[in-house]
């Protein structure tokens, strides 16, 4: 299991607690109703002040987008 560094715990525990209390907001403004995209937001934050939290994996869906944009690559050559 990823290691937190005490700060890192600190900051993650401060938005998770705006977002219990309603208080927290995405980057476009909007408020933040999904458990799992604070923990996300807290993670953020804590990369953004250097401190030690483990990466964030890569979403399932980046998969298909590529092999999307590889599709249409094709067809565009193929004409």
């Amino acid at each position: 299991m990823a290691k937190y560094s005490k700060k890192a715990q600190e900051k993650i525990g401060e938005v998770m607690h705006e977002f219990k209390e309603g208080k927290l907001k995405t980057s476009a403004g909007k408020k933040v109703t999904d458990r799992d995209q604070a923990v996300a937001i807290g993670i953020s934050e804590a990369h953004q002040a250097g401190y030690k939290a483990p990466e964030q994996p890569e979403k399932k869906g980046s998969s298909k987008q590529s092999d999307k944009k590889s599709s249409s690559k094709q067809k565009k050559s193929k004409k």
